[in-house]
């Protein structure tokens, strides 16, 4: 930029006119906000009465799932007293935010499910991480960057800023160096209406107007075109929901939460070290010295409900198998998805999501195909074993587990009968490990969609309402992470962490070796360096197998760092998964709420419906102690406190 776009004077005539420009200027006044003004975080759920905050008889929870929601539930629960047990499917805790051991070189690390920031605007888990003493765990990025495939935009830089809206626009667009690359024109209807929709946000105005269609649709005709590539594509895709199947009123929730309804700006924190280390571990064991029970492996076989209410929970440790004849019904779409055959036998697939059975056509015998590390639904490779997508298990085809991070081979089950297009399944020797039943006062379901569905399947009762709900609840296209590690290191003048946008797969890249100490101090012994990929919603269709994700993202790591061609791969690690929740046009008015149709149950996750714009992690942990909060004022508690930022925009019409 020249000397003369420095100078006072045109900083000063830029506002001025961008702000005529978007036709603000009025509402900044009218709200009498100054330049420097930065407003306070907006209390969403306070108690004003002198309620007491410890529980002083005895009361018992349990919660199912130990990602974020459930672990902030149980935390905020167990701290007033509550008797807590924490139910957790995988061996470790954190959901989508899990680290598990891997080896590289003769070396253990710390891997997760790619990157996670954490924006000031996380007020919820600000506050959890503060009042545990953690702070130091995380460090400021101080900047992050967007940068395009496509040659005619230049890289955007996101900095901290502490202006409010309208301001915070106005400080954007000088910034910017594509601003003149918008497309915007307030002349024509729609460019009006798309700035009066994300500055006039109003959570069931938006969701009347915008959620019956998605952001794909949306954008098709006359819509600002530069605007769509510089911030609207890349940050949709950051909420891990592809632009086709993304309501346009999530979006808007999103970029309000994000951006334009608070004043912190879009840079944030990372992580010192692994997730797992820096904030799930804090917080377990904060429940557990509050006298909360955390158990982990476990199988959720049986929720008995009766007269409106959850009576109890049967579950077994260590075990993946349902000892409950269950029925599944065939699934033609699985077999197109490359699974090989079973010692030459056409095989059939039963099933879906996260709990898919082959067959082999007229077989008594059926082997499940979810991993029995985290669940993901394993595929036979052309080698005749069984390899696990997301964190690299390897299974004999026989089911038994021959590589990790799994520990226990794949369940194997019998076919007791047979009807038209469907199986019933029990467990092979499933009476090896009886079953324990527990009952509590409440029960929070806390896991992912997969999960929440997983359970209704196991709950007997008249709970059809709150079933058809959950059933109804959409999972995001999958996401992938490659992490890779080089035998050298190579200049980059960009952020450690930079959005990337317009390549085929890849939606991010972050330079490990220079944001996490495990890695920072690997690489300072060996020269080396640990980048990891990215991509937030791909398509099945277009990348089928694990082979298809590898060598595109390696592929585009090279276009993206041109160095590292003529550096040495040392390692590779790829996460796959298909459970992040789904946000697609009409399902709104549907989603299930924190407070269900059953007495005794409550709703924790991101897929909950909330009263208050949030996003991503702060959603989940958001849900959790909302979910906390019911408990405490149906037993006469005070309330936590729980923040958000403005709830309304400023451009109403």
């Amino acid at each position: 930029m020249s000397q003369l776009s420095n100078s006072p004077e045109f900083s000063l005539l830029s506002r001025r006119t961008l702000l005529k420009l978007f036709g603000v200027g009025a509402v900044a006044g009218v709200m009498g906000f100054s330049r420097f003004h930065k407003p306070k975080p907006t209390v969403f759920q306070q108690d004003t009465l002198n309620l007491p905050r410890l529980l002083s008889g005895k009361r018992t929870v349990i919660v199912v799932g130990g990602g974020l929601a459930g672990l902030a539930c149980a935390y905020e629960l167990s701290q007033r007293g509550f008797a807590v047990t924490l139910l957790e499917k995988s061996p470790q805790l954190g959901g989508k935010i899990a680290s598990w051991q891997i080896e590289v070189g003769g070396e253990n690390f710390l891997m997760e499910h790619g990157f996670h920031g954490f924006f000031p605007q996380y007020y919820n888990l600000n506050s959890l991480v503060a009042e545990l003493g953690i702070t130091d765990n995380f460090q400021s990025l101080h900047f992050y960057s967007v940068v395009y495939r496509n040659s005619q935009y230049k890289p955007e830089i996101f900095r901290p800023n502490h202006s409010a809206f309208p301001w915070n626009i106005v400080d954007l667009a000088i910034a910017s160096p594509n601003r003149f690359q918008w497309g915007i024109n307030l002349t024509k209807l729609k460019h009006l209406q798309v700035f009066q929709a994300i500055g006039g946000f109003e959570r069931e105005k938006n969701y009347r107007r915008f959620d019956t269609i998605s952001v794909a649709d949306w954008v098709k005709k006359d819509f600002p075109q530069g605007l769509y590539d510089l911030y609207f594509l890349p940050f949709a895709k950051s909420s891990l929901n592809a632009p086709d199947t993304m309501s346009v009123a999530e979006l808007m929730q999103f970029f309000h939460f994000y951006f334009f309804g608070n004043p912190e700006g879009l840079a944030f924190n990372g992580t010192k070290d692994d997730m797992g280390t820096s904030l799930v571990q804090p917080i377990a064991r904060e429940i557990t010295n509050k006298g909360g029970k955390i158990i982990t492996g476990i199988n959720v076989s049986e929720i008995i409900a009766e007269q409106g209410k959850i009576d109890s929970i049967s579950y077994q440790v260590g075990s993946h198998i349902n000892n409950i004849p269950f029925w599944v019904k065939r699934n033609p779409d699985v077999g197109t998805r490359n699974f090989a055959s079973l010692h030459g036998a056409s095989l059939q697939y039963f099933g879906a999501a996260d709990e898919v059975f082959a067959v082999p056509n007229e077989g008594e015998e059926a082997i499940s195909l979810s991993c029995t590390h985290q669940g993901c639904t394993v595929k036979m490779a052309e080698d005749g074993k069984f390899h696990c997508p997301c964190h690299g298990s390897v299974f004999a085809s026989d089911g038994k587990v021959l590589t990790g991070p799994a520990q226990q081979d794949l369940p194997r089950y019998q076919v007791v009968q047979r009807q038209d297009d469907s199986l019933q399944l029990v467990a092979v020797n499933g009476t090896s490990s009886s079953p324990e039943t527990i009952t509590a006062d409440y029960y929070v379901f806390a896991t992912d969609v997969p999960g929440v569905q997983q359970l209704f399947k196991r709950m007997s009762g008249n709970v059809e309402v709150v079933r058809s709900q959950v059933e109804k609840l959409s999972i995001a296209d999958p996401f992938a992470v490659c992490r890779f590690w080089f035998d050298r290191d190579f200049e980059w003048k960009q952020s450690n962490f930079t959005s990337l946008s317009g390549y085929q797969l890849t939606d991010s890249i972050t330079l490990y070796h220079r944001v996490q100490e495990q890695f920072i101090d690997w690489a300072k012994r060996t020269g080396g360096s640990v980048v990891e990929l990215h991509a937030y919603c791909y398509k099945e269709k277009q990348f089928p197998t694990q082979e298809a994700l590898l060598t595109t993202f390696e592929q585009e790591l090279y276009e993206i760092v041109p160095q590292l061609k003529e550096a040495n791969v040392l390692h590779r690690e790829l996460v796959n998964q298909k459970n992040f929740s789904g946000y697609p046009p009409n399902s709104y008015t549907e989603r299930p709420e924190t407070s269900t149709g059953i007495g005794n149950l409550l709703f924790a996750g991101d897929w909950v419906k909330m009263p208050f714009p949030c996003g991503l992690m702060e959603r989940a942990v958001s849900s959790g102690l909302l979910a906390a909060n019911e408990v405490l004022y149906r037993e006469g508690l005070q309330r936590r406190k729980l923040f958000t930022v403005n709830p309304q925009g400023l451009i109403q019409i």
